[in-house]
């Protein structure tokens, strides 16, 4: 985000005195550029210009000297005068780059320096000091901490006892604004300054206008624009500005004022070339590069990258680079084009870098196409300050600007003798269009004349000509590429005339919409889930390997075929999730780990099953709309999104206390909240074994389907191997359904309402002997089916597996499992004998199917 020092944003527009960044800040988010953050001021108290009046050098028992020093900061700051003479403060000094008579920064006590670093008086090597004399990076303005700050070095001369945090910088705060991305000339001085004339009406001098001496004499360094084939149908580069300096010396530091501004918009400074470009580019907002000329071969060519061509960055990597990367290119041997030297927009090249032994410098400003540079920035994830004021529009206009603004401080910071320039230029004429005068009105809702719009569009650049009585034409202007459409002015409009004084109107919401038969499903669904106990959750849908590794999946299965996302989060979880429970289960995880050792929760969401052979989506050029073909085509590689419900169940599910020890999660847990997910929208769900799923345990395990035998899911208890490696308590159980699959066997027609008897219930228990293998879910079947066959018709309301027994008294590989039901007639009382043909005739269903018999 741009930092906007108050001194350097006067130098672009008149500041009222007294200005303060929290009234910058307001003055600008009338405008739409809202406060980030406001930097204190670097030093606070006492900072001074002194004069070192006394030096006596005093060698101390470790080998060091040390300077005790007598310092004039001025009759204010001096200590108490004797006989009417101010008496210089002792101060004591471990550095020798300075002498009697330097006036030099002095933090007396009660100074904060950057660290933050109190200044008080202090006994030291037998003297009492009573402040600091300041070295450049004491203060945070540079690296050199052996040194002193010698003021007369700078350039910089001032009376003692003067405020050196003016002096210096060091008492201003910094206004941190965000930038919305359509607004990418606001990442200069000259664009904020442009912001807060509009918002103040504050006199604004655009220093960013050609002043007619840019233009190229001829002879300059030779450039070529080679992109016959634009990749999105927009050429990558359409200016190219380039002027050579020689003679300069290129890595000296760059004065004190320069590095200072650097350092409050939160740049570190490193030599001559560098601070200028870097200062030019937040002054104006066009980025410049500097290149070593000596390393340089004639013509550079800008075009397009080859086939498995690389480069090395300034950041000193190997890159690998795509056909859509723009490349600053020169020709060594003669061989046009054949060397890259540069990521066009993005970061320059290690082999024609700036370095000590630099004295002629090829300086280049260019125009490139937004595009194209944010997908590089990208691809090589190199956001660089340059990458990021390109992506959002740079002012075309700017690169001979810039480049005539960044030779004249190299050479008056640097010597050298500047060259002719080079100016390849193939823009095309910025368009125009028509704007009606009453659009601003019908879409704001406030009463804008047509001189208003007018004034208003002049005042942020544009060109306004009459297009017919009602119409205007509008050419936006060279920084402004977000202007391409009538409500891109309205916007305009109405920012600068004061969102403020647009006034709330809610829309009514229309009669007869509402939530969708799947949206009041699901709500129900997670509704009575959490009045079973079960809390709901959101995790992110993305997995790794290890997390699948970890629920014991086969090589083979098919839930480990998963998308892989090409820019993750975290490397570590790069898959989108094939199933709800890989995630869920790592929540779960998350909360015993943290003590919560009962756990029941639930989520509903998203899974991603990618198909074999499924066609992959095609690269689409951008700026343009996709045909028909196209999106069916994007629309064919999207892979299936089914929507699932899963949860997790672990620990006690009934909770210890005086009515008795509690109970822990069971198969059957897992089992009755799916089944209650099916019965909230009305579906019965057969439940039958599963002998191997995962992460299930294989004698623990239900298989959950329609009634026509499609899989909804499964549910019971988890493999105690996946148990183990989550890190879950014992006899975890956990359950996943398909939504949609639940969902599609609900039928359409609404459920009817059932007459309530009110003939009392008969009570009856069936205790029924079948072999171990025999599922008690099979066997709860045959009792319904039994019960609605009987000759009493079917009055059979609920039926309840209630008891489950094993031992000698049922025999050997057999197994009693106990019935309770309960039956009611709709129009009489049932009798004793009624009541016993329903049991006979259940016994007989459950004979039929298992050989079952009556437990005596």
């Amino acid at each position: 985000m741009p930092r906007i020092p108050l001194t350097w944003l006067a130098e672009h527009v008149e500041l009222p005195a007294g200005l303060t960044a929290e009234q910058l800040a307001v003055d600008l988010v009338r405008v739409g550029l809202e406060e980030e953050a406001i930097h204190a001021a670097a030093v606070t108290g006492p900072l001074v210009v002194g004069e070192v009046v006394e030096l006596s050098p005093e060698p101390q028992k470790n080998g060091k000297t040390i300077n005790w020093c007598r310092v004039d900061v001025g009759p204010e700051h001096n200590e108490p005068a004797v006989e009417g003479r101010s008496q210089p403060r002792g101060i004591v000094c471990g550095a020798h780059n300075f002498v009697v008579g330097d006036r030099v920064v002095v933090a007396l006590p009660g100074a904060v320096l950057p660290g933050p670093f109190p200044i008080a008086s202090r006994k030291t090597y037998g003297h009492v000091s009573d402040g600091m004399i300041c070295s450049a990076r004491e203060l945070g303005l540079g690296e050199d901490h052996a040194g002193i700050i010698v003021l007369s070095e700078l350039g910089l001369d001032a009376p003692v006892g003067t405020d050196a945090r003016d002096l210096l910088g060091l008492g201003e705060e910094v206004l941190e604004i965000n930038v919305t991305p359509d607004r990418g000339y606001c990442f200069s001085m000259r664009g904020v300054a442009r912001e807060y004339g509009l918002s103040t009406g504050a006199a604004f001098t655009d220093h960013g206008l050609p002043s007619g001496d840019e233009r190229p004499a001829g002879g300059g360094f030779a450039v070529e624009i080679d992109d016959a084939a634009p990749i999105h149908g927009v050429p990558g580069a359409d200016r190219f500005v380039a002027q050579v300096v020689r003679g300069v010396r290129a890595n000296d530091p760059s004065p004190a004022w320069m590095q200072r501004r650097l350092q409050q918009a939160g740049m570190r400074p490193i030599s001559l070339a560098v601070d200028v470009t870097n200062y030019v580019m937040l002054d104006l907002g066009q980025p410049l590069h500097a290149y070593d000329l000596a390393h340089l071969a004639e013509p550079i060519v800008v075009r397009r990258a080859n086939p498995g061509e690389r480069i090395r960055t300034l950041d000193d990597v190997d890159r690998a680079l795509d056909p859509e990367d723009l490349l600053i290119t020169d020709s060594p041997d003669g061989v046009r084009g054949a060397r890259p030297i540069g990521l066009a927009a993005v970061m320059g090249g290690g082999d024609t870098e700036v370095s000590a032994t630099t004295t002629d410098l090829l300086v280049e400003a260019a125009h490139f196409d937004p595009i194209t540079v944010a997908r590089t920035a990208r691809r090589h994830k190199l956001p660089s300050e340059a990458a990021k004021r390109f992506e959002r529009g740079a002012d075309p206009q700017l690169p001979p600007v810039a480049v005539a603004r960044a030779v004249a401080l190299l050479v008056e910071h640097g010597g050298g003798v500047a060259g002719p320039l080079t100016d390849v230029d193939r823009r095309v004429p910025v368009a125009s269009f028509e704007l009606a005068l009453d659009l601003p009105t019908r879409l704001v809702g406030l009463p804008f004349s047509a001189d208003e719009v007018r004034a208003t569009l002049r005042s942020i650049g544009c060109e306004v000509a009459d297009a017919g009585a009602d119409a205007i034409t509008v050419t936006p202007p060279s920084w402004r590429p977000d202007l391409v459409a009538g409500v891109d002015l309205v916007e305009e409009v109405a920012r600068l005339r004061g969102y403020d004084a647009i006034p709330s109107t809610l829309p009514v919401a229309p009669a007869g919409t509402g939530l969708t038969d799947g949206q009041r499903a699901r709500r129900s669904i997670a509704r009575a889930l959490a009045e079973a106990g079960l809390v709901e959750v959101l995790s992110y849908p993305f997995v790794g390997t290890d997390q699948l590794d970890a629920l014991h999946l086969p090589a083979d299965d098919a839930r480990r075929r998963a998308v892989r996302l090409v820019n993750p989060l975290s490397d570590e979880q790069p898959y989108l999730r094939t199933n709800l429970l890989v995630t869920l289960l790592d929540t779960a995880r998350r909360n015993v780990s943290r003590g919560e050792s009962d756990v029941a929760i639930f989520e509903l969401g998203l899974v991603t099953r990618p198909e074999p052979g499924a066609p992959v989506a095609p690269r689409l050029p951008g700026g343009v709309r996709p045909s028909d073909e196209e999106l069916a085509a994007i629309d064919a590689a999207v892979p299936p999104q089914p929507r699932r419900v899963a949860g997790v169940l672990a620990g006690l599910r009934e909770p210890a206390g005086w009515w008795g020890p509690g109970r822990r999660v069971d198969h059957s847990d897992a089992i009755a909240a799916a089944l209650l997910v099916a019965e909230v929208v009305g579906v019965e769900l057969v439940v039958s074994a599963d002998a191997d799923h995962a992460p299930w345990h294989p004698g623990r395990c239900a298989r959950l389907s329609t009634a026509d035998g499609t899989l909804a899911g499964h549910a019971g208890e988890l493999h105690p191997n996946v148990v183990t490696a989550l890190g879950l308590p014992a006899r975890a159980a956990a359950f996943e359904l398909d939504l949609d699959v639940v969902l599609a066997a609900a039928s359409p027609e609404p459920v009817q309402a059932v007459p309530v008897s009110t003939f009392p219930v008969n009570k009856e228990d069936v205790a029924l002997v079948v072999p171990s293998e025999v599922p008690a879910a099979d066997v709860l079947d045959a009792v319904r089916v039994g019960a609605a066959g009987s000759p009493v018709g079917d009055v059979v309301e609920e039926v309840r597996l209630f008891d489950v027994y094993t031992g000698p008294q049922v025999g050997e590989d057999h197994k009693s499992l106990a019935f309770a039901l309960r039956l009611r007639a709709a129009d009489r009382t049932l009798t004793a004998q009624e009541a016993a043909a329903v049991r006979e005739s259940i016994v007989a269903e459950a004979h039929r199917r298992f050989g079952a018999s009556l437990r005596a």
